[in-house]
């Protein structure tokens, strides 16, 4: 079974069962781990901030412009800033690592 691995905002590492065709935001949500995804996934909003480990970075789909723009309203964003809610998890993120970003 795939998983992921996500540290909370105590920097408590936690090994999540990950689902083919669901969003990280969804998995994370899933877990019961705090996150808020206050639009369920539209790219929306920026409450499902995430960082992603930087040799994931180059794994992933490229960032559209709608969660670049996003992106610019997140406090705290950083090189390796992620809307989770737009990474699809596939079973060649086996193992992704992503840490969730402050709420503000």
């Amino acid at each position: 079974m795939a998983e992921i691995f996500v540290i909370d905002r105590d920097g408590v590492e936690h090994s999540v069962t990950a689902t083919d065709g669901w969003s990280v935001m969804e998995i994370v949500r899933e877990a019961d781990l705090p996150i808020e995804a206050a639009c369920g996934g539209c790219c929306a909003c920026a409450t499902c901030h995430v960082y992603v480990a930087a040799d994931w970075l180059p794994k992933l789909p490229e960032m559209s412009r709608d969660e670049s723009n996003m992106l610019d309203e997140a406090f705290q964003v950083q090189d390796n800033s992620r809307l989770s809610c737009q990474i699809p998890f596939k079973p060649e993120l086996d193992g992704l690592t992503v840490t969730l970003a402050p709420e503000f």
